[in-house]
């Protein structure tokens, strides 16, 4: 299958291809031989009932500092002249981000969004994962400083975030003495408009939070994420590393239970974070990450599979 796929994502000369999920991506789809255009979300367009963005074709190597190269600019109709776009843009989730989508939902039925649109506006991380309540630590979403300071009493040390943040940023352990609760409270709550997460501190997380990537529901592979010297945070954008895993029964039961809604909402490469081998804390959709990690590991070709699943979902489409 030849495709013409357009790539919404960062610019490409500050993208660490070492361990970039997207870049991965645009690798494997050159490889099968897809068209690349790239550009970024503030570049989209819309006029007379098109969505269009001026994009650049784009040929990529994997060679540090000299990655890419672009082509003459292409004013691209996004619904008509491309098969496939992955929106594919790092988060902050804002109001940038979901007028993305918005203008994007608007082509759907004339080219494959990935991940779907709605469903990513629809589903922020750690929001969406909260109808899996089953399997989080005990959790809270306020911006009321007594209901934290009475969540922290029944819990001991706690971890505070913002609900909207990305890569492990802002996220902070308050101990069973509440020391310094108060403060950190007041500076959320001028930070942000929106209300944060409070969670029980998982004491599990000093031996990794695992990324699970799902493909159209199904298991790709997973990565243990060991957090840095003097860090509760794993995350590999804030110093944590990558180790080889295998998946416990609870956490494959947790995937199982997440199968039947991302494969209903189109949501085809997916990110779950795991601690402890039971305790879910996000469902990553916006941008997740991990697959080069997983292959490098385990010897598989996730950017292969996310795009076979594309295929399908493509053919399916064209009945």
């Amino acid at each position: 299958m030849t495709l013409k796929v357009a790539v919404q994502m960062d610019p490409m000369h500050a993208i660490k291809i070492g361990g970039d999920s997207t870049f991965h991506l645009m690798l494997a789809a050159q490889r099968r031989g897809y068209q690349l255009f790239h550009y970024l979300a503030p570049d989209l367009n819309y006029q007379a009932g098109r969505v269009w963005a001026k994009t650049y074709p784009v040929t990529v190597q994997a060679v540090e500092g000299e990655h890419f190269s672009f082509g003459e600019p292409v004013r691209l109709d996004l619904g008509r002249d491309a098969d496939v776009i992955l929106m594919r843009q790092d988060p902050p989730f804002d109001l940038g981000y979901i007028t993305a989508t918005h203008l994007l939902e608007r082509i759907m039925d004339e080219t494959l969004v990935v991940n779907n649109p709605v469903a990513v506006r629809n589903a922020p991380e750690k929001v969406f994962v909260l109808d899996y309540a089953r399997f989080m630590p005990p959790t809270l979403i306020t911006r009321s400083l007594e209901e934290v300071r009475a969540f922290q009493a029944e819990h001991g040390e706690i971890v505070v975030k913002p609900l909207h943040g990305n890569a492990g940023s802002a996220v902070f352990r308050v101990g069973a003495d509440g020391a310094n609760l108060a403060a950190l409270t007041e500076l959320f709550g001028q930070v942000w408009v929106e209300p944060f997460m409070v969670q029980a501190f998982i004491r599990e997380v000093a031996g990794g939070d695992k990324r699970i990537v799902l493909v159209d529901g199904e298991i790709a592979g997973a990565i243990n994420r060991m957090p840095g010297k003097g860090e509760i945070r794993s995350n590999l954008a804030a110093g944590g590393y990558a180790e080889k895993t295998e998946l416990t029964a609870s956490e494959i039961e947790i995937c199982e239970a997440l199968k039947p809604e991302l494969k209903k909402r189109g949501l085809l490469f997916v990110g779950i974070d795991v601690i402890g081998g039971k305790w879910l804390t996000e469902i990553n959709v916006t941008s997740p990450t991990g697959i080069v990690a997983i292959d490098k590991f385990n010897g598989t070709d996730t950017g292969g599979m996310i795009w076979d699943a594309i295929e399908r979902r493509l053919e399916e489409r064209r009945g």
